[in-house]
């Protein structure tokens, strides 16, 4: 932990990133250390890293229960500082820790409260209110402190209004007798003098429920509020593996791949055209990025020559109106001969970690997705750490952008103390759909004797090739026409380790990626293959894998959204 305690001469952007390391290696071991440096951050002349400084003893407080103690004490010697910006960063983690820890720490509200007239920042204030709203049973002048709010109401910026009308309504569903004319105030100000249409929104919702039915606005209002989690440590294991292969990268200071945040610019394709080469059709081009038929025994025709292409249109990856050669230099082509079959190689999946023992109370799940016997499945394997059966086991997925969803109950009657179990899942693609942005993630929930789990795996897409996807040579070239440049997507990456093209032709077809032709040169080749996704759309794909091991991979299809998971997919497959 010590590596990453903070210089006085480290560039500001150096010790902020220390900052969030140092809560993503905390631990009940080491938290007093942890706490000890965090505290004499808090005394910098830096203001930005003093306030990152305090909010960190909050992460802390909210990542370790058992440290949340300590980390108030910490955080109520920092507000004795009466150092304004201090005193208002407090403000905000304690309303986390209060989130995190509800009816435990209320104790200090009346420290709190005693800095009211510090505060005057917005989230400082909302803060505040929120921790009066909440609590407004306990704190006898709930009501003045809120009256002295509602004096700048129409002043306030738009996250406070919110605030303290939610908390004058709170106040009022809890003591009713002392606010009725306060609620009344706040309302007619939020209905008839404020433009914000949330504001104006949230009010006449209040209001409708207090004149209608007090006890519906109890229930609504005064609801329990889900706790707040850490998430700081925790990465998806495929981002993970991703992200440690961009090391020394931005994507290592920002935690998103590069994708997420860099616009490759579109490489100038150039045109190709169908050549015949010992009985094989192959895709070529000229060096001057023409397309022009070749013949099975000869050298090309250039373009000076009696077979001159069409001059080449940028932008496009394949001319298909060069995928037969012209009429008049060729009138009968012979017939094209089928695309060779090739004994697929079964995909190798490792299963990974989705519920440890700890997080689900002594059950153990690992496991991964998979294609099987034409379909998809989620093989599981269950073990019990904990000293009781586990029985009643039943699972569902959340919705998700492959509408996939569980095809069978989860048949595990009872699973005994020390045991493991295996598990196939069918998995089937007739689920609800989903309008939230595409995401590879499946969120499940497991439900045993004991508890509900919530857990999530990565669903790669190529679980998801059917096994007729394989494309003709003529209907390849129709698609790849009929789809416009616009509906293109490339990758460039590398290196990958090809032995010989049938063997990776093989492993393809073992995905079911499905060859349609190649073309080799002396400095690259190129493979041109189909897939067919779960919803039916067919993909059209080249991969260009030059001599020194870099591939490029370009793919045509209907369903953008679906793009960069079929990409990340495909890269999958060829560098595992």
């Amino acid at each position: 932990m010590k590596v990453f305690f903070c210089k006085y001469n480290d560039p500001i952007y150096v010790k902020l990133e220390k900052l969030d390391i140092m809560i993503m290696l905390v631990s009940e071991r080491n938290v007093e250390q942890v706490l000890s440096e965090l505290k004499e951050y808090a005394t910098d002349v830096d203001v930005e890293f003093v306030r990152r400084s305090v909010r960190a003893i909050g992460r802390c407080a909210i990542k370790l229960e058992r440290a949340a103690e300590r980390c108030i004490h910490v955080l109520l010697e920092l507000i004795q500082t009466k150092v304004n910006y201090v005193v208002q960063e407090a403000v905000i983690v304690i309303k986390d820790i209060f989130r995190k820890y509800p009816n435990k720490y209320e104790s200090i509200i009346a420290t709190l409260c005693e800095n009211l007239d510090t505060l005057d920042e917005p989230e400082a204030k909302a803060s505040m209110i929120w921790i009066i709203g909440e609590y407004a049973e306990r704190i006898d002048n709930a009501d003045e402190l809120l009256d002295a709010f509602l004096l700048n109401f129409k002043d306030e910026p738009p996250q406070v209004q919110l605030q303290i009308l939610t908390a004058v309504v709170k106040l009022f569903l809890k003591r009713p007798k002392n606010s009725q004319e306060m609620v009344q105030s706040v309302l007619n100000m939020a209905t008839q003098e404020i433009d914000n249409p949330d504001l104006r929104d949230r009010g006449y919702v209040y209001w409708r429920l207090l004149s209608t039915d007090p006890e519906a606005a109890k229930t609504v209002v005064l609801c329990e509020k889900p706790l707040i989690t850490d998430d700081s440590s925790y990465y998806e294991p495929s981002v993970l593996d991703e992200l440690c292969s961009h090391i020394s990268t931005l994507a290592s200071v920002f935690h998103k791949l590069p994708e997420t945040f860099v616009q490759k610019q579109k490489a100038k394709r150039m045109e190709f055209a169908v050549q015949e080469d010992e009985g094989e059709e192959d895709y070529g081009r000229d060096s001057s990025g023409g397309a022009y038929p070749t013949s099975p025994g000869g050298p090309a025709a250039g373009p000076t020559g009696p077979a001159a292409p069409k001059p080449a249109t940028t932008g496009s990856l394949l001319d298909l109106e060069d995928l037969n050669p012209p009429p008049q230099h060729n009138p009968a082509p012979p017939p094209q001969p089928a695309a060779p079959a090739y004994a697929p190689v079964a995909p190798v999946v490792e299963k990974l970690l989705l519920l440890p023992a700890d997080r689900g109370k002594g059950m153990q799940i690992v496991g991964a997705f998979v294609r099987r016997e034409g379909r998809p499945y989620l093989d599981m394997t269950f073990a019990n750490e904990s000293p009781a059966p586990l029985t009643g086991f039943a699972i569902q997925f959340n919705k998700n952008t492959f509408s996939l969803m569980p095809a069978a109950p989860l048949g595990i009657p009872v699973l005994n103390p020390g045991q493991s179990q295996d598990f196939s899942l069918p998995v089937a693609t007739g689920g609800p759909p989903v309008n939230t942005p595409p995401s590879p993630t499946i969120q499940m929930a497991i439900k045993n004797n004991v508890s509900i789990f919530y857990f999530q795996a990565d669903v790669p897409l190529y679980i998801l090739f059917g096994e007729d996807g394989r494309v003709d040579r003529d209907a390849y070239g129709d698609m790849w026409k009929s789809l416009p440049e616009t509906n293109e997507r490339v990758k460039d990456f590398g290196p990958v380790r090809v032995v010989d093209v049938e063997s990776l032709v093989r492993k393809l077809e073992g995905y079911n990626v499905f060859y349609v032709a190649r073309r080799q040169e002396p400095s690259q080749i190129a493979l041109y293959h189909s897939v067919k996704l779960f919803n039916g759309a067919v993909v059209l794909v080249e991969i260009l894998i030059r001599s020194d091991g870099a591939c490029r991979l370009c793919c045509k299809l209907n369903v953008m959204d679906l793009a960069p998971f079929f990409l990340q997919a495909l890269e999958y497959i060829l560098t595992h």
